[in-house]
């Protein structure tokens, strides 16, 4: 049985809702600390536990394309791009939200595997310009789909509507964080 909060009269009440591992953790601390707020817990704690879970669901998608998570992110930087699916390490790196220390990183190992090219500027050696190869173009749009296609699958318990709100929270949630660390 799960227990909320009414909004309205600020009465606990019962729900005919299927617990999570989440609601035995709530229930445990609503015995031990009667007076302990945790609303954000229930939030924070189903997020937390969600995001392992859906890597892992999308880690098979990149599997069975010969990709793993960081490869597949430079890739995917690449296309969303647009033609000629070209931009510097330093906008890779800014657009992944990684180091340029990592984007070295997985810039080599893509290289060796023939997804993409550096090329150096003829006028200026230190500006170098990434682009997908022929055969890195057609892995990430192999990639795209079965990604697109996992992630949809994922969220198919959701009404278009409900994905529209869960969208909506989420993004004020992430801007909140996004804004603090720029402050």
């Amino acid at each position: 049985m799960v227990f909320t909060v009414s909004e309205q009269s600020g009465e606990t009440v019962k729900q005919n809702q299927v617990e999570d591992e989440v609601d035995v953790i709530l229930a445990q601390w609503a015995c031990e600390c009667p007076d302990l707020d945790t609303s954000p817990m229930a939030i924070i704690a189903r997020i937390s536990r969600i995001a392992p879970l859906l890597n892992e669901k999308l880690s098979d998608v990149f599997t069975c394309t010969g990709l793993d998570f960081p490869t597949f992110d430079v890739l995917a930087t690449l296309r969303r791009s647009g033609p000629p699916y070209e931009l510097t390490p330093g906008q890779l790196a800014s657009s992944m939200t990684i180091t340029p220390g990592a984007t070295a990183q997985r810039l080599a190992k893509l290289e060796q595997q023939g997804l993409v090219t550096r090329t150096h500027n003829n006028t200026d050696r230190r500006k170098v310009t990434v682009g997908l190869t022929p055969a890195g173009l057609a892995r990430i749009e192999d990639a795209i789909d079965k990604h697109a296609n996992a992630e949809h699958s994922s969220l198919s318990i959701f009404t278009r509507e409900e994905r529209a709100t869960l969208v909506s929270l989420l993004r004020r949630l992430l801007l909140s964080f996004e804004g603090s660390k720029s402050e």
